[in-house]
């Protein structure tokens, strides 16, 4: 039984306003599979994901994800693609004056969830499944940047997303850390999703070997691990 394809993209151009950062972009990937982006800051990795979760239009080409189709998105779509993506950011994103729980709560109301018991054992679920079940009355401040990097997970998962796009998500963490967080979310986007991790950690990559795409020149091209 073949996969379920999650994101793909033909002959796509990335752009930020008037410039051309990416062209000729051509890649899938499919439920259960996990790639990395890699390339020199500036190369075009964060405008890619951007591109992916509606932030920057597609110029021209294919591009679907999730089920929606990139090529016309519509503005009033953008809402419905982000509750079917997972965004994991480097900086965490956490809103500092309000607790873990208050942080999750806030994202799941703003997608559409009414009922508060269903809201709290969601809450539940995605904090026990990134090992961080009894830090829900925690403010951000009092967590390690580890801790706060599995909130954000946490969050990224609140409505089972199809695909995990996740932006130097180890950036901001210590070597053991990082190890961590790859591991966990290795774990999270088994089988029936998909996950585009871009990063500059290529210590990384080699101790968690995986398809790996470069940004590199205003193209991507697929690498392999010896010519990281």
């Amino acid at each position: 039984m073949s996969k379920k394809t999650l994101l793909l993209l033909s002959n796509a151009e990335i752009k930020q306003r008037d410039h051309l950062v990416l062209s000729h972009v051509s890649f899938t990937l499919d439920a259960g599979e996990s790639a990395y982006l890699i390339g020199a800051t500036g190369s075009g990795k964060s405008s890619l994901l951007k591109t992916l979760y509606g932030d920057l239009p597609l110029s021209s080409g294919n591009g679907a994800i999730a089920g929606f189709n990139l090529a016309n998105l519509a503005e009033s779509e953008i809402p419905f693609l982000r509750r079917k993506l997972g965004i994991v950011f480097q900086d965490f994103q956490l809103l500092t004056d309000r607790t873990v729980s208050e942080n999750l709560s806030f994202v799941l109301k703003a997608t559409g969830w009414k009922e508060k018991i269903k809201i709290e054992k969601r809450i539940q679920e995605v904090l026990d499944k990134v090992g961080m079940g009894a830090k829900s009355y925690k403010m951000p401040h009092q967590l390690s940047g580890g801790e706060q990097q599995r909130i954000a997970i946490a969050r990224a998962l609140l409505n089972d997303p199809f695909v995990i796009l996740a932006d130097e998500p180890t950036g901001n963490l210590d070597p053991s850390t990082s190890e961590e967080i790859m591991i966990l979310l290795r774990e999270v986007c088994q089988n029936e999703r998909a996950m585009l991790m871009a990063t500059h950690d290529y210590a990384l990559i080699l101790k968690f070997p995986g398809r790996t795409l470069r940004c590199s020149n205003g193209a991507i091209e697929e690498v392999i691990q010896t010519s990281l």
